[in-house]
């Protein structure tokens, strides 16, 4: 007895609901009229793929890439992504290399920099850091001809800022423009 007990009766099977009267085997299950709908669902898989292979390639971005900009008297290098996403934490790196001696070498960042950002430390410390007609100022101080500044800023783009920016920054040698760095970010959410 396969469904009875020891010294009893035995039991019947489990039964399966019956299919509702809507559900048809040519319509549920063949999808008889309804190709069209596969379709839909390849192409929005597709879609999906190709956005997820398009963030691998980087095209939603946060490589950094670097701009330079440089005079008689100093370069200027700025190394930090043209795209980045909501949420991402990175530290554009600045290089100034004084081709002669700068009294009170400056950066000047536009508002893009600090606009819709977290701002969340800087390395090495600026002997001032303010602002001016809404742009970040930070000072160093002298640096020598031949020798070279390397400031590190750390960012976290707020999930609310979404866009596109302008990022220029400026090198000033007391209150004299030196070089400027001319550069946009775009930001996806």
């Amino acid at each position: 007895m396969l469904f009875g007990r020891k010294g009893g009766c035995a039991r019947e099977p489990p039964r399966v609901a019956a299919a509702p009267e809507t559900l048809t085997l040519k319509v549920n299950r063949d999808l008889e009229g309804r190709t069209w709908q596969r379709w839909v669902r390849r192409v929005l898989l597709l879609l999906l793929v190709l956005l997820l292979v398009a963030a691998l390639l980087n095209a939603f971005g946060q490589r950094p890439h670097a701009s330079t900009a440089s005079s008689a008297a100093a370069t200027l290098n700025v190394f930090a992504p043209l795209h980045a996403r909501s949420g991402l934490v990175y530290a554009p790196r600045f290089t100034i290399r004084a081709r002669r001696a700068l009294k009170n070498a400056q950066l000047v960042l536009d508002r893009g920099w600090a606009e819709g950002y977290t701002v969340n430390g800087a390395a090495p410390q600026p002997e001032t850091e303010g602002s001016r007609n809404g742009k970040l100022v930070f000072s160093f101080g002298h640096i020598p001809a031949g020798h070279q500044l390397v400031f590190w800023l750390s960012l976290q783009v707020n999930p609310t800022n979404v866009g596109r920016r302008s990022q220029n920054v400026e090198l000033q040698d007391e209150g004299t423009r030196l070089a400027v760095v001319h550069r946009h970010i775009t930001i996806f959410p």
